[in-house]
């Protein structure tokens, strides 16, 4: 999986935090509000991840109401597989991710591991 560019992540961002539809007018107007962007150059983005999988969309009058297909959590977990799959050694990899992370973090990784079952993948 490739790391969203800047617009992408942008605009994802703002889909992700909303959690409803919206308009590329909705979101170009709460970019301009940090920096000008231009209504065509949102528009254009926000096609491209359509097209990529990432937003689908439904038609509201004459314009196109976007909605993230995949949460942030889903797409934070394909960056690290993808991370991971970069490692010749996986388990060392994942060791030293592990170490890195506070206590906090720590816990919910048990959790979330007792939540799976143990379950492996084939």
């Amino acid at each position: 999986m490739r790391r969203l560019g800047e617009l992408e992540a942008e605009i994802m961002d703002r889909l992700w935090k909303w959690g409803r539809p919206a308009t590329v007018r909705e979101v170009v107007d709460d970019i301009n509000t940090h920096r000008p962007i231009a209504y065509t150059t949102v528009m254009t983005v926000a096609n491209i991840l359509f097209n990529k999988g990432w937003l689908q969309r439904s038609k509201q009058g004459r314009a196109w109401l976007y909605t993230p297909v995949r949460s942030r959590e889903a797409y934070s977990a394909a960056l690290m597989e993808d991370a991971l799959g970069t490692s010749e050694d996986r388990p060392a990899a994942l060791a030293h991710f592990v170490e890195k992370m506070s206590d906090e973090e720590v816990a919910a990784l048990r959790k979330a591991l007792r939540n799976t079952g143990g379950r492996s993948r084939t």
